[in-house]
């Protein structure tokens, strides 16, 4: 029987190319794809240990070149979003146009019958769920991606306990890039610096404002509102009888509002431009509104111009526009989700 043909996003990690050593291993024909996003010293690094690693493994190796449109859709919305006072997602943007998007489109044209990433989560029977170990989840950055795709999507690392068994199978297996630092940070933003990032692609320097209770006292002064994040309490220089957060942008009157832990909490909101990964949504949901953050049980209203209220049964503490909120059923099943651009 002829081999099953598949695309692997390779990054030059340790994710990747595991996955790439497992799907050999399993019989597949694997090329190994390189999608070039950014052009700095620690992509060039990531192509030229993808490729060490392809040789290594006698597999075919390509780079696409998507800058122009990497920076046309992810770094521009990462920049427009700052500027309008929300706190963007920039891997659930990537995963969604390149990662299952473009990638899948050009993979089609190389005569891959399927894809592959080293993302931990599971894919059975066309449907996304969380990963075995939750600590290592990635489901809630793949709520974006076309269901349609997911028969075609294969995960090789879905069944691992956690990273360190995969590094000792990729060391075994004598990959190079076996124990390589994962990367933490987003990859376009250099030492993770977002000021200075921002900084260098403005036209022009955020404006200063005051810094405010809700009451409208005014403590001090901000650097500008794109700086700031609900939730956040360092940085913000100012004096006051207890911990203060910030709890809003208002970039109408450029203030930056700021509260009491207490005034984090919020149970209901309304998200944007959403997508489901299921035909229906089951009666009992739980919704998710940070990667690293709890389930939470919750109810689901759909609005007109593909919107949804999402109304949690437990308060969630800072709950930032600009994320995702994302949907699961009491199996662990993605439903879906959306951007969040209103917290009631």
């Amino acid at each position: 029987m002829e081999k099953k043909v598949i695309g692997l996003g390779m990054s030059g990690g340790v994710d990747s190319s595991a996955a790439a050593y497992l799907l050999k291993e399993q019989g597949y024909e694997v090329i190994g794809i390189t999608m070039l996003l950014i052009d700095n010293d620690k992509s060039k690094e990531s192509i030229i240990d993808a490729k060490s690693v392809c040789d290594f493994l006698g597999i075919k190796h390509v780079v696409i070149d998507l800058r122009d449109k990497f920076k046309d859709i992810v770094i521009k919305n990462f920049i427009d979003s700052y500027k309008s006072g929300v706190t963007p997602n920039p891997c659930c943007v990537c995963n969604k146009y390149f990662k299952f998007g473009l990638f899948y489109e050009e993979a089609k044209k190389l005569g891959c019958d399927f894809i592959s990433t080293g993302h931990y989560a599971s894919i059975k029977d066309g449907k996304l769920y969380r990963a075995k170990v939750l600590e290592k989840d990635q489901s809630y950055f793949l709520w974006g991606i076309n269901k349609d795709i997911l028969d075609k999507v294969i995960l090789p690392l879905q069944d691992y306990d956690d990273k360190d068994m995969v590094r000792e199978m990729a060391f075994k297996a004598g990959i190079s890039v076996s124990n390589k630092k994962d990367s933490q940070e987003v990859c376009f933003v250099p030492n993770d610096d977002y000021k200075a990032f921002l900084d260098s692609n403005l036209d022009s320097l955020p404006r200063s404002g005051d810094i405010c209770l809700k009451d409208g006292t005014v403590l001090g002064k901000h650097n500008g509102l794109i700086y700031y994040t609900v939730g956040q309490r360092k940085g913000l220089n100012i004096s006051y009888k207890e911990p203060l957060y910030v709890i809003e942008l208002d970039t109408i009157n450029n203030k930056l509002i700021v509260g009491s832990n207490d005034d984090l909490f919020k149970n209901s909101l309304t998200a944007k431009d959403i997508n489901l990964l299921v035909d229906e949504l089951p009666n009992e949901i739980f919704a998710k509104v940070r990667s690293r953050g709890m389930l939470k049980p919750c109810r689901v209203k759909f609005l007109d111009n593909n919107k949804m209220q999402v109304n949690l049964l437990e308060d969630e503490r800072a709950i930032t526009l600009g994320q995702s909120v994302v949907l699961y059923d009491k199996n662990n099943c993605c439903l879906g989700g959306g951007i969040i651009e209103k917290v009631n």
